[in-house]
């Protein structure tokens, strides 16, 4: 399968705004879990909010009412990566120009505030604009009415391995000759009462209500559950000989991807996570690599007691005693179906900079996790990397990144 050549990168994450800003918190290991008001009296009241971001300034008051936030997020995200990339779609053939973006909940916030209204108000106080606005697709409809990209146009679903399907599935396009850009990545806004309750009724977060800034603790041994985060990721892929042709600065590749299903449970990984292995091992096989050749792997790492355990027991059978393992939601929470295409960007920073970030809150690593996983900035050369995504549903995926 042919590479694609990583050439733009964009973030909105509770590490900050930007790509500089949330690597820098990430590199630093800063977790941004806090207290949150706007949850009410939702259990554990608190999250990982993208901070400061005020989208009438940074899109337009008018335009904001029209749009729910996990658009703002990825419409931000997707215009630095342009930025970064040097394109101008002013310029481009917007017929070879594609996007493909993940979610799980699409425009949660805004469907939540409408059922409100309807409830509280009536039916003549519900906004025309909630079709629009909630629905999943309206993700990649507003990046390609933004930039004009009027090639395959889609969003993928796969739970919180979406942002890493979507990758592999663009990554697909461009090798298929569909494409010669697309703009790959995902969003998600679900740090709402609804949702969050959701997720504690079932027991997925964390509880600690007296240190929200330890929260999250990916692989630790007193990890007790997840903190709902909220931002987005856009990466820019093009066909290598796309890249060369306008001199593009190639900052990585994604040379391998892998995607599975365990058929097992609507919510827990395969006790011997089969299909998360499967996954991986695709992944490498589509790269051309071993488990050997991996030097670094963003995992997934949620801080759940279950899928840490299960995620390192995969790790130790497939990787090389010495590969670096960190999760990077120690600092941002999980991301959800945004998690991926996030932590594709770490993971790319990661290769191109040297620096493997730091597992934040790690105090004792759980002694049933037997990989070195990192708990300080660390420095070293990374070729090969993993990123890992494992979703509800049994839905797995992962990408292979390699250096230009």
């Amino acid at each position: 399968m042919t590479d694609a050549a990583i050439t733009g990168l964009g973030l909105v994450t509770p590490a900050g705004i930007g790509v500089e800003a949330s690597w820098t918190t990430v590199r630093e290991g800063r977790s941004t879990a806090s207290l949150d008001p706007r949850l009410g009296e939702i259990p554990p009241h608190f999250s990982c909010r993208v901070p400061d971001f005020d989208g009438d300034a940074l899109l337009g008051a008018r335009r904001v009412l029209r749009l729910d936030p996990v658009v703002q997020f990825v419409l931000m995200a997707a215009g630095e990566a342009l930025a970064d990339a040097g394109l101008d779609p002013s310029l481009w053939d917007g017929t070879r120009v594609g996007v493909v973006l993940g979610t799980a909940g699409g425009g949660a916030a805004t469907a939540e505030e409408q059922h409100l209204t309807l409830v509280r108000d009536g039916f003549k106080r519900v906004s025309p604009y909630l079709m629009p606005m909630q629905l999943p697709n309206m993700l990649a409809g507003q990046v390609a009415m933004e930039f004009g990209a009027t090639g395959p146009n889609l969003v993928v679903s796969t739970a919180c391995a979406s942002g890493t399907t979507a990758i592999g599935v663009a990554r697909d396009l461009l090798a298929l000759d569909r494409c010669d850009i697309v703009l790959a990545g995902a969003g998600e806004a679900m740090t709402t009462p609804l949702m969050v309750a959701g997720f504690a009724r079932m027991g997925a977060l964390s509880e600690r209500t007296d240190d929200p800034s330890a929260a999250s603790r990916p692989f630790d041994v007193d990890r007790d559950g997840f903190v709902v985060g909220e931002g987005a990721g856009v990466l820019v892929l093009e066909r290598p000989e796309h890249a060369r042709a306008r001199g593009a600065r190639v900052r990585g590749r994604v040379v391998g991807y892998g995607a599975s299903a365990d058929a097992h449970h609507a919510t827990s990984p395969h006790p011997e996570g089969r299909g998360a292995e499967a996954a991986v091992r695709a992944a490498l096989a589509d790269a051309g690599a071993g488990g050997g050749d991996i030097d670094h792997v963003n995992a997934h790492g949620t801080s759940t007691r279950l899928n840490d355990r299960v995620e390192a027991a995969v790790l130790a059978r497939v990787l090389a005693d010495d590969a670096s393992i960190t999760s990077t939601k120690g600092v941002t929470g999980h991301l959800l179906g945004a998690a991926g295409a996030i932590e594709a960007v770490f993971t790319a920073l990661t290769i191109e900079r040297g620096i493997i970030p730091p597992t934040a809150n790690l105090t004792t690593q759980d002694p049933q996790v037997g990989l070195q996983v990192v708990g300080e900035p660390t420095r070293a050369k990374v070729v090969l990397a993993l990123s890992n995504s494992f979703g509800f549903g049994g839905q797995n995926a992962v990408v292979a990144l390699a250096a230009p």
